[in-house]
């Protein structure tokens, strides 16, 4: 040990009570490198000095010890609490840390309002109202109140621009909004629509539905048909959501699943989110630990930190038993106002979550590992250059490729945290409606691909790059509105005048000027990186396209003329180009071609003179 002359163990270790407390290791510099907590001050913090039981970890933990200080507690609940706000003090190197530990966003109802709106929320929640989650993403909130603007027609505008309307904005043009803001629905009737949105947050669809075809009844009987027609659509909406439910829902517990992967080095736990009994996404996180690999001891220190921190679900799902279990489900079922349970065997649909957890972990710990420290840099730059709440996870890149119009592709490339996602990796034969127009090639190329994302056959990309500016923007901005995808981050990227590398412009939705970053920023890097690529890849394939394209025979593309007629003209004329020097009459000599085909022949092979 450092430092014995100010410190000296025998006479510190016979000063110390039984009672529960607090412990706090120091170097030299008089540094917190460990906090701890002990039901008995006096056995645990002995144990340290007990060189020939320790752990490697301890071991190399306890050379660097130059004091030891003790806080003496009531109860262990209080040393608990008080280990917790020491850690998130002092982040000490040898605890269990959490380097992610932002607030995870909800979704929150107001309900001091006449007219209650669903907005986004991350924070402290202490307004009257509604919140729900927490979600694993910004994503998953922003994409939960798209769906529920479309569904409900519930507002998601601010008070201050409520109160002020004297018409209905645009959100009630595009049937996002039923304007009750200047009357157009009721109190009554509002509120039965932000009922069945709570309702359907709650997980309770069915009851939704049974609400909304009574509704639909009376609209009916009524002779309102334009009103039964809007309930029929949510309905037929709601019951496509309840299809695409990722795991059948046996109960409407709120639940955590914890799975945990190691290499020794690097540690993962992935959180499972279960609300209303369904899962809504999983979120990564990569605690540290110098030296432990033991998984209870991780988990421990894990739960300590992650739970105290936040309201827990009524249930915790573990990959192992913890020392402070009991003690953790007391402390923080007294917080979050109900009974929170941490288990650890589970059966039946516990067990098929903890297993996706687990596969969730042993993949996050191996993008992890894969990927280097130069691409996490560039996308932790990208996020604060675009000015996103979170990095970014996921990227895709556009870029057309065509000559004079000929062979028009488009490509889509995609970039994670471990580079390039090849597999990923999409091209689109384009129609020869958007041949010569970059315009509209891109908007066909994103129609199509983005269709596909809002059905769930392809991930959502946290930012969409295409390469080119305003025009391209404005084009891909109408199909994401066209698909009610406008919330996603979208980005052009235009060469700029110079036409060289770190003269590129970012031009974003709503903003006149356009971002230039530095020449050597990291982020800027990423950019250049994922547009080369998509334009490698959409250059390759127009390519190969135009080159099919132009061994194909002219004759093949006249309709009405099948490959024996094809074969017999080559042989009657000795080729294409006695063909092309055909007249009408001269085709009519062929056995088989009547006077139609063949001025379609004509015409087809003398389309440009």
């Amino acid at each position: 040990m450092k430092d014995e002359v100010t410190f000296e163990v025998k006479p510190f270790l016979r000063s110390l009570t039984h009672r529960p407390g607090v412990y706090r290791m120091l170097d030299a510099k008089h540094k917190v490198i460990y906090v701890g907590k002990a039901r008995d001050l006096k056995k645990r913090v002995s144990s340290y000095f007990q060189r020939s039981q320790a752990a490697p970890k301890t071991i190399a933990m306890m050379e660097q010890v130059a004091r030891v200080e003790v806080t003496v507690a009531n109860t262990e609940a209080e040393a608990l609490i008080l280990e917790y706000n020491l850690i998130k003090q002092h982040k000490p190197r040898f605890n269990v840390l959490l380097r992610d530990d932002k607030s995870y966003p909800y979704i929150y109802a107001s309900t001091d309002h006449a007219f209650p709106r669903l907005k986004f929320h991350r924070g402290a929640r202490k307004g009257k109202g509604r919140y729900f989650g927490p979600y694993p993403s910004t994503r998953a909130v922003r994409q939960t109140l798209n769906e529920l603007q479309k569904l409900f027609l519930i507002r998601n505008c601010e008070d201050s621009y409520f109160s002020n309307r004297t018409r209905p904005c645009l959100q009630f043009q595009i049937k996002r909004c039923t304007a009750p803001c200047v009357g157009v629905v009721d109190e009554e009737q509002y509120r039965k629509d932000i009922d069945a949105a709570v309702l359907f947050l709650e997980g309770k669809n069915k009851s939704v539905v049974n609400t909304f075809i009574r509704r639909m009844d009376r609209a009916s009987e009524a002779q309102d048909y334009e009103q039964a027609a809007r309930f029929r659509d949510q309905i037929s909406r709601l019951k496509e959501i309840q299809a695409k439910q990722l795991v059948a829902r046996t109960d409407r517990k709120d639940l955590d699943i914890l799975g945990f992967a190691s290499n020794g080095a690097i540690h993962c736990v992935t959180v499972l989110f279960i609300r209303n009994g369904s899962v809504i996404g999983s979120r990564d996180h990569f605690p540290r630990l110098p030296g432990e690999t033991d998984r209870s001891k991780l988990l421990n220190g894990f739960v300590s930190q992650y739970y105290l921190g936040r309201d827990a679900p009524t249930e915790i799902v573990l990959d192992a038993k913890i020392e402070d279990g009991p003690l953790l489900e007391q402390e923080l079922s007294t917080r979050a106002g109900h009974r929170v349970s941490i288990r650890e065997n589970v059966r039946g649909d516990r067990r098929r979550w903890l297993e996706m957890a687990r596969t969730n972990a042993e993949q996050g710990l191996g993008l992890k590992v894969a990927s280097n420290a130069t691409i996490r840099r560039q996308f932790t730059a990208l996020g604060e250059a675009l000015g996103l709440e979170e990095t970014p996870q996921r990227l895709e890149c556009f870029d057309i490729s065509h000559t004079s119009g000929e062979a028009t592709v488009a490509s889509c490339v995609v970039f994670n945290t471990a580079g390039a996602m090849k597999s990923d990796y999409r091209r689109f034969n384009l129609s020869p409606a958007s041949a010569g127009d970059d315009y509209g090639a891109m908007s066909e190329a994103l129609r199509r691909r983005y269709e596909r994302i809002k059905k769930g056959e392809v991930p959502m990309p946290d930012v969409l790059f295409v390469d080119g500016g305003k025009g391209q923007l404005a084009e891909a901005m109408k199909v994401l509105d066209a698909l009610e995808l406008d919330w996603l981050t979208v980005v052009a990227v235009a060469k700029g005048r110079a036409r060289r590398p770190g003269a590129e412009r970012l031009f974003r939705p709503g903003s006149d000027r356009p971002l230039q970053l530095a020449p050597d920023s990291p982020a800027l890097l990423l950019i250049q990186q994922l547009r080369d690529e998509a334009h490698r890849f959409a250059i390759t394939g127009h390519r190969q396209r135009r080159a099919k394209a132009r061994k194909k025979s002219p004759l093949e593309e006249i309709p009405g003329l099948g490959p024996k007629k094809r074969r017999e003209l080559l042989r009657q004329f000795g080729g294409l180009q006695g063909v092309v020097g055909a007249g009408v009459d001269d085709l009519l000599k062929v056995k088989g071609i009547g006077r139609t085909l063949a001025e379609t022949i004509y015409n087809e092979l003398h389309v440009e003179e």
